[in-house]
């Protein structure tokens, strides 16, 4: 197979278009979302012949810990595709590659189904299990194709009381938009979702740049939920191709009785109908197993949240990393060092 690099948008997006199995992470503009936080980014194909049979954004992350090659939930291909012997070329070219560009290791986030068959392709490559994720490998997916009544009849019954609950209170609100504005908004309300559940949240510039790479496309949508004309509940949606993706999420407990959040994710699903989306990804949730074995698990609200919507899980093969420096090591302990200081 041969890798070529692809600098046609519309070429790119004809081939993300018809591959099922995909997130934004793959999209066109998330490379120039990522452009624009400094980031360099590649767009590679891979050809068998003349036909292109994968795609690959690759990007190189600069961070304190040092430089490497990510590639974000892909590579990605149409049904049918030669998953093993596309990704196989594609390391190939990438150690080489990574090598030019400096960086101490290769990080794969693929999005491929968690089986004995997919782990052993990165196996026999020599990858090794990463000691964290940068995109989520366990999701949370409503099919979209029933309609509004059978998907509320599909939920849990508490959540589709509180969604009928927040229907009913008049002073229940949710309104979208795409004005910079509401992003200042949201962000209020995620500092203080940040410091209840003891994370970092993402930079202002973060999510401005976020919502500026989507927004030409109409690719992305801020919904702010409402009580009494105050914001307590905002989310970023992201709607690429025939997807829809809960991406940037926040809420107030300040009237922890009234269902805006629930109303608002109601809102963001049938505006991910009337787009044509097929599915919705409510993003990442807590393996069972997790949940269990910590009662305090941070993700625990909010993954039995997304559950309520019903829906399905999908669970990918785990973050793969190729060392090409002893500096990686350095990463690996310091990964391992954080993932245990935020209880994950």
């Amino acid at each position: 197979m041969i890798i070529k690099e692809i600098k046609n948008k519309s070429e790119w997006n004809s081939f993300f278009s018809q591959c099922k199995e995909k997130t934004f992470c793959q999209s066109w503009n998330w490379g120039e979302f990522n452009e624009k936080m400094g980031d360099k980014v590649w767009r590679f194909g891979i050809f068998d012949g003349d036909v292109l049979v994968s795609i690959a954004q690759v990007l190189r992350v600069s961070a304190r810990r040092g430089s490497f090659i990510f590639v974000p939930h892909g590579p990605i291909f149409k049904d049918g595709g030669s998953e093993r012997e596309a990704i196989a070329s594609l390391f190939g070219y990438l150690k080489g590659f990574a090598k030019e560009q400096r960086a101490s290791f290769i990080r794969f986030a693929p999005l491929l189904e968690r089986n004995d068959k997919n782990v052993s392709i990165f196996k026999d490559l020599g990858c090794i299990t990463a000691p964290i994720h940068m995109h989520p490998e366990l999701t949370w997916e409503l099919d979209l194709e029933p309609s509004e009544q059978q998907l509320l009849a599909d939920m849990r019954k508490t959540t589709r009381y509180l969604i009928k609950q927040g229907e009913k209170n008049e002073e229940v609100s949710v309104e979208q938009s795409q004005d910079f504005k509401d992003l200042e908004a949201f962000e209020e309300v995620y500092k203080i979702t940040a410091d209840r559940h003891s994370f970092v949240p993402f930079s202002m510039k973060y999510l401005k740049n976020e919502l500026e790479a989507f927004k030409d496309d109409d690719e992305v949508v801020i919904f702010s939920g409402k009580y009494k004309d105050e914001i307590v509940a905002s989310s970023m949606i992201i709607y690429c191709s025939s997807g829809a993706y809960y991406h940037q999420g926040a809420s107030s407990l300040k009237y922890p009785k009234i269902p805006v959040s629930y109303l608002l994710q109601w809102e963001a699903i049938k505006e991910a109908k009337r787009r044509g989306c097929k599915s919705y990804n409510f993003w990442g949730i807590a393996p069972e197993s997790e949940l269990e074995a910590k009662k305090d698990h941070p993700w625990k609200g909010l993954s039995l949240f997304k559950k309520g919507f019903g829906g399905y899980k999908k669970e990918y093969v785990k973050t793969q990393d190729f060392p090409l420096s002893f500096k990686y090591w350095f990463v690996y302990i310091f990964e391992e060092l954080r993932k245990k200081k935020r209880n994950l």
